[in-house]
C-alpha cells in the first residue's frame, strides 16, 4: 500500500528534510504542498527547485485536501497554521502529523476531540528525534527519584517559542512521577527577573537561543553527593527523520490523537 502524503511547510529546514525522506521511502508517495500564499513567486519558484515540478501546490487547505484526497497530512509550519489545517484535515478524515510545538491546550483538546468524531489518527510530536524520546521517558522514571530537577533546552536563535515543545512535555512527563516539591532556597530571589528560569510545578526551565545551534536538551537531577544528568543532542535536522517516518507509519493505524511519541515507544 503506497501512503499519499501532503506537506504543509515543504520551504522550512524541516520541510525540506522531509521531502527527501518521503521520496527516499517506496511506500509514501508525496502528492501536494500546502503554503501560506501562492502569490509569493519566489517561495514558489524554492519549492519547485525541491522536487518533482508536477507536485500541486496549494494556499487553500480545503481544496487541497479535496483535490488530492491524501491519506496523510504532515503539518511542519507553525501552531496556528497547524491547528487550522489539521482541523481541516480531520474534517476530511485525514490522518494528521504535526511536528510542531506551540499549540495550546484547547486547541489539542479541540483536535482531539474532531479526531474522536471522524474515528481519525493524529499524532502530535513536539520532537521527532527517536533520542529525544527516549530522553524524556528516562528523565520520566528518574523524577521519580530525584525530584529536585532542572531543564536545559538550546536551540538555533530562529526558534520563536520558548521554552521549547520538547521541554514543556518533559516536564509534563516528569510531574506524574515526581514528587510536588520547591526547589532552591526558601527565600531566593531574582536579582534580574527571569534568572531562576520558566516555573512548571516547581521545576525551572532555562532556554538558550544561539546561532550554532540545532536542538540540545539537558534534564539534570540533584540529591545529596550525587548529580544525574539525561541529555539529548542533534546536530542535524536528519536526526528527525527517522521519527517522521516511523510516526507516519503509526497514524495510520490510530483512531484518535495521540499527544507525544513517547506513547507509543516500548521500552520492555
Amino acid at each position: 500500500m503506497t501512503i499519499k502524503i501532503v506537506l504543509g511547510g515543504p520551504r522550512g529546514n524541516m520541510g525540506k528534510e522531509a521531502i527527501t525522506m518521503i521520496e527516499e521511502e517506496s511506500q509514501f508517495s508525496l502528492v501536494g504542498f500546502l503554503v501560506r500564499s501562492l502569490e509569493d513567486t519566489d517561495a514558489i519558484h524554492e519549492i519547485r527547485s525541491l522536487t518533482n515540478d508536477k507536485i500541486n501546490i496549494y494556499d487553500n487547505a480545503t481544496q487541497c485536501f479535496q483535490s488530492e484526497n491524501p491519506d496523510v497530512y504532515i503539518d511542519l509550519t507553525v501552531a496556528n497554521a497547524a491547528y487550522k489545517h489539521s482541523k481541516e484535515a480531520l474534517n476530511q478524515q485525514i490522518r494528521v502529523v504535526i511536528g510542531t510545538s506551540g499549540l495550546s491546550t484547547q486547541q489539542v483538546d479541540e483536535l482531539s476531540a474532531i479526531a474522536d468524531v471522524h474515528q481519525t489518527g493524529c499524532i502530535i510530536a513536539p520532537n521527532f528525534a527517536l533520542g529525544s524520546i527516549l530522553m524524556m521517558l528516562f528523565s520520566q522514571m528518574a523524577a521519580k527519584y530525584f525530584p529536585d530537577v532542572e531543564v536545559i533546552e538550546k536551540h538555533h536563535d530562529g526558534k520563536i517559542d520558548a521554552p521549547s515543545g520538547t521541554a514543556v512535555k518533559t516536564v509534563e512527563m516528569m510531574k506524574e512521577t515526581r514528587e510536588k516539591k520547591r526547589q532552591g532556597h526558601p527565600n531566593e530571589h531574582e536579582v534580574l527577573t527571569g534568572a531562576r528560569g520558566a516555573d512548571y510545578d516547581g521545576m525551572k526551565i532555562h532556554s538558550m537561543r544561539l546561532p550554532g545551534l540545532i536542538a540540545h536538551q539537558e534534564v539534570v537531577f540533584g540529591s545529596k553527593s550525587q548529580l544525574l544528568s539525561i541529555k539529548h543532542d542533534a546536530f542535524d535536522r536528519k536526526a528527525y527523520m527517522e521519527g517522521l517516518h516511523f510516526t507516519v507509519l503509526e497514524v495510520m493505524k490510530l483512531k484518535e490523537l495521540i499527544y507525544g511519541l513517547e506513547h507509543l515507544i516500548e521500552l520492555d
